[in-house]
Formats: structure tokens, C-alpha cells, sequence
């Protein structure tokens, strides 16, 4: 009654759907393969692993696959909902690869599916890619500019970042008459955006009014340094420059029994000249050292030197106070000019889908693409999510608990560190991170490789958060040019005349620099983030490792368990 339950959801969604691909039946015939010769990748009609559901199967390592369905249909994009949804499980994982598909537009006259490649124009991208600090579910527009008659590719900006494991999944984009777009993966909506937003697409879909103008060019007069070095300050008479910064500490003293004859390392007694030494072929045979042991006892051997201290009298070399520059124009920006290829838009001018395409690149093995979907009603595609993937799904968990409480592993501490990680990955998500965004990836996913570094990995992230915090916290932002004259308003005079004494390369990089100088403060704060940031990680990962549990089984026997 359940099989025949489900069979009934599907028939009666399949007339609602615009086009479906199951693989339950051999692509032969129906997919074509790519006759390209880059292309040497093997597609075969596969089982899911650990199920009777068949998928198109990404049989070998490090090749270029390309297959394509012509549909008989074409799919117009402009009116209504289109709801665009596949699965993909990376039985192998996925360390470097893509596995998504191009929905592409209507080829020119002459093209046939097997010269299909990377060059075959498409008119949406869409699924998981993901390669060193590439981790994301891509989401791609092609889009004709009215003006240029080019086609530009328009990506989404922040998308979600590809699940880790080695499960089915399902991926769905809802294209929606309002320019609205949602990234669905699982059903659960990881994005949502407005096509026509400069916030939610690079480059935007309407090009700015204005744009800088490329035939202006700075005048060689202008000034943009705020701060210059005083030209009428003078050393004083007293600085030094030449002062050592540490001078001997003449109030030392010796300590007594320090062994001034004793070498604090001798030749080892017990070491002997191996039997198949050659003097000729491997040279004098000398014996290993190792540490004196009357040196042991001892405070010190070997010649006795004065430590050293800080020289009261050091001051480094001197600087000239910096003072407003009299001559500062502020920093220049060209002017900005009318942009010739601004256009206005009410809706993106989708271009039709004439076919779906995969054309990948990957390191990995055991991809399998399922259940290509293309509707007309969000409804229509949560009823196949419900039908085909969500059983999958719900089993592929059971069988990864059972596996893993047959490793011994603890299923609570288990599912709370994939609770973890599953939040870093939002996390990872946030706009405001997405400049750290490869880093964290790439602490996330050692930590999930190994385990035992979970806290190291999540202080690490919290960190940067942090650091991120504080330069928003403390920044600024620099003076706004005016647009008319390229200038900023100069700051007001400044009284402070103090001497400065900072690092000589710092000051020369300050004096030559075009810009305003760096705020001190926060290159500092953020530089210590950075470094406790690294510490921390190496220090919990180390401990992480090194806590260890003995128990005691018989008089002969311990066993040994780590955390």
C-alpha cells in the first residue's frame, strides 16, 4: 500500500511537471554522451548505494564528463513560477569537483548534442561546485545586455555552501514572476534574493547609472598623503641612534659550582663503531654526543658570559613628528561619467531552456545525478522531494548512525559535533564573512577530518568573528571624495608635535604610501586576533589529542581511550 501510496503521489505530479528524469531506465538513446575529445569521462546507468533507485553515475577520477538532453519542449522561463530541482549524492565525497547542471538556451542552427561542451551556451547554472576555496551551491544567470547584445554571467552572491557528507541530497531553485529567486537545499530555503538587487547578483543585471570615467587620469600634483613628517623638526642633541638596544648586565655575578671546564656535551661512552663502517667510503667515524651529566647537577658549564638587559639609554632611531599635510587633496577618484551600456529593467529577460547539460570537471568518483526536475508549482516539487528523496534520505542516516555506533563511536557526542559543524556552515554563509570565507572553510573541513580538534576549530572561527567585529567596531571608513572636485576636506591642524620612534621600514612604508596611514590600533588588534587565533587552534588540537583515558583490565592488561 506504501509503494502503491507513493507510485500515485508521483503519477499524479508527473503531469504537472514540465520535465522529469528518473533513470530508472537506461539514458541511452534519450542522453547523449559528448564526442568531444577532452571528454573521457564514462557516464553509466548506476545503483544509489545501498538502494534499488538508479542514477546517472560518474564512474571515474580526475576526467571531464559531458552528457546533454535535448528536451522536446522548450521552457519559457518568463512567465509564472519554474522551479528547477536535482539530486546528487557524492558517494566519494567531493574534495575537488563540480556537480551541477547547465539549463541551456536554444543553440545555433547546425549544432547537434554530441559537439555539446564547456563553449555550448547556456542560459542557467546550477548546483554544488567545490575545489581548494571554491565551496558553494552556484546559482549563475546568463542574461543579454539590450545595449551590447552581450551575454553576461551573473552570479549569485553569498550562495550556500555544499553539505559535507556523503549523503543524498536534493537541490531546488524557485524562480518566482516577483524577480525573486530561492536556494532550497533539502527543502530547507538556504538563500533568497532579487534578481534585479545589486546587493544579490556580480555583476548586476542593471549596470550603474554612472561609472568612473577611464580618460581621467590623476594630476601629477596631487597629494593624497594626510600626514607628512615635520620639516622643521629636529633631532635632539641627546637621542643616540646608535645605542644598542641591550647592553651586558655588569651587576651579574657567576653562580657557584658553574663548571667553566666541562663541556655541556660529551662523546657517548656507550656508542661503538659500527661493524660495516668504510673510514674511506663513509669518512672518520665519530661518536653520537649527548648531554654532559655532570652538567646536570650543576648550574651551568662551559665559558660563563654575562646576560644581557635592556639599555636604559636605547631610543631607536629618531623620527620626525608627523604633522597635516598643508598640500593634502584627499584621495582621488576619476570623475564619474555617464554609463553607455545602463539600461532599465522591470524582469530579467530569461532566455529560454532548450536542454539540460552537465559538463563537469572532477578529482572524485561515485557522483550520481537523480531525479532532474523541472515545474511549473513549488507544491509539485516538495511532492517529489517527499516521494523520491526524503526515503533515500531518511535511510542513508540510519544506516551512517549504525555504521558509526559499529565504530564505537558515541552517538550523542556524533550528532552533536555534526550539529557543530552544520552551524559553522551557516555561519560561514554570513555576508559579512564572506572575505574570511575560504579560511574558515578550510578550518571546518580539517576539523570534520579530524574530529579531535572540534574546539580548536570552533574558538578559531569564533576568533575571526571577532576580529571581523572589531575593525567594523574601530575602522572607519575614509573621507568621501567629493565627486565634483575629487577632493576631501583636509583634517583639522593638529598640536601634537611628540617625536616618534617607529620601526624605520614602517615609517618609510607610511612616508611613501599614496594613501592615508594605517590606523596603528587595529592593525595591532588584528594581528593579535590572528596570532591567538593560530595558537589557540594548535593548542587545542594538540590537547584534543594528547587526553587520554587508562583503564586497567588485569594485571597484564590496559586498555587505552582517547577524546
Amino acid at each position: 500500500m506504501l509503494i502503491a501510496f507513493f507510485a500515485f503521489q508521483i503519477c499524479a505530479s508527473a503531469s504537472d511537471a514540465i520535465y522529469y528524469e528518473s533513470f530508472e531506465e537506461p539514458f541511452d538513446g534519450r542522453w547523449i554522451v559528448s564526442q568531444k575529445d577532452e571528454y573521457q569521462g564514462v557516464w553509466k546507468h548506476s545503483k544509489s548505494e545501498g538502494h534499488d533507485d538508479y542514477g546517472l553515475l560518474v564512474s571515474e577520477k580526475a576526467r571531464k564528463y559531458a552528457i546533454v538532453k535535448e528536451l522536446d519542449h522548450v521552457v519559457n522561463l518568463k512567465d509564472g513560477t519554474v522551479v528547477l530541482q536535482f539530486e546528487v549524492r557524492l558517494q566519494d565525497g567531493l574534495e575537488c569537483g563540480g556537480a551541477y547542471l547547465k539549463y541551456l538556451r536554444p543553440q545555433e542552427a547546425g549544432w547537434i548534442a554530441k559537439e555539446f561542451d564547456n563553449d555550448s551556451p547556456y542560459s542557467i547554472m546550477f548546483g554544488p561546485d567545490k575545489c581548494g576555496s571554491t565551496n558553494k551551491v552556484h546559482f549563475i544567470l546568463k542574461h543579454k545586455n539590450p545595449n551590447s547584445g552581450e551575454y553576461v554571467e551573473h552570479h549569485l552572491k553569498y550562495p550556500p555552501s555544499v553539505p559535507s557528507d556523503k549523503l543524498s541530497h536534493v537541490y531546488t531553485a524557485i524562480l518566482r514572476p516577483d524577480n525573486e529567486i530561492s536556494i532550497l537545499i533539502d527543502g530547507e530555503e538556504k538563500k533568497k534574493a532579487n534578481f534585479l538587487s545589486a546587493e544579490d547578483f556580480e555583476p548586476p543585471l542593471v549596470p550603474a547609472k554612472t561609472i568612473p570615467d577611464p580618460n581621467d587620469k590623476k594630476p601629477e600634483d596631487w597629494d593624497e598623503r594626510d600626514k607628512i613628517p615635520d620639516p622643521d623638526a629636529v633631532k635632539p642633541d641627546d637621542w643616540d641612534e646608535d645605542a644598542p638596544m641591550e647592553i651586558e648586565d655588569e651587576e651579574a655575578v657567576k653562580p657557584e659550582g658553574w663548571l667553566d671546564d666541562e663541556p655541556e656535551e660529551i662523546d657517548d661512552p656507550d656508542a661503538s663503531k659500527p661493524e660495516d663502517w668504510d673510514d674511506e667510503e663513509d669518512g672518520e667515524w665519530e661518536p653520537p654526543k649527548i648531554d654532559n651529566p655532570k652538567c646536570e647537577a650543576a648550574p651551568g658549564c662551559g665559558e660563563w658570559k654575562r646576560p644581557t638587559k635592556r639599555n636604559p639609554a636605547y631610543k631607536g632611531k629618531w623620527h620626525a613628528p608627523r604633522i597635516d599635510n598643508p598640500n593634502y587633496k584627499g584621495i582621488w577618484k576619476p570623475q564619474e561619467i555617464p554609463n553607455p551600456d545602463y539600461f532599465e529593467l522591470e524582469k530579467p529577460d530569461f532566455e529560454p531552456i532548450a536542454a539540460i547539460g552537465i559538463e563537469i570537471w572532477t578529482m572524485q568518483d561515485g557522483i550520481l545525478f537523480d531525479n532532474i526536475l523541472i515545474a511549473g508549482d513549488e507544491k509539485v516539487a516538495e511532492s517529489y522531494r517527499l516521494t523520491t528523496w526524503k526515503p533515500k534520505f531518511e535511510a542513508e542516516k540510519e544506516k551512517q548512525k549504525a555504521e558509526e555506533a559499529a565504530a564505537g563511536q558515541s552517538e550523542g557526542l556524533s550528532g552533536f559535533k555534526k550539529k557543530v559543524f552544520d552551524l559553522l556552515y551557516k555561519i560561514v554563509d554570513i555576508p559579512l564573512l564572506e572575505a574570511y570565507k575560504p579560511k574558515i572553510i578550510d578550518l571546518i573541513e580539517k576539523g570534520e577530518q579530524q574530529p579531535d580538534i572540534t574546539i580548536g576549530v570552533i574558538v578559531s572561527v569564533v576568533l575571526i568573528i571577532l576580529t571581523v567585529f572589531f575593525r567594523l567596531l574601530f575602522g572607519g571608513k575614509k573621507a568621501a571624495v567629493n565627486t565634483e572636485t575629487n577632493r576631501v576636506p583636509p583634517a583639522e591642524p593638529s598640536d601634537n608635535q611628540g617625536t616618534s620612534v617607529e620601526n624605520e621600514d614602517e615609517d618609510e612604508k607610511e612616508e611613501d604610501a599614496a594613501a592615508a596611514p594605517p590606523r596603528r590600533r587595529i592593525l595591532i588588534m588584528f594581528q593579535a586576533s590572528h596570532a591567538l587565533m593560530v595558537t589557540l587552534l594548535i593548542t587545542f588540537g594538540l590537547c584534543m589529542h594528547r587526553v587520554c583515558f587508562v583503564k586497567t583490565v588485569s594485571s597484564k592488561t590496559a586498555k587505552i581511550s582517547c577524546n
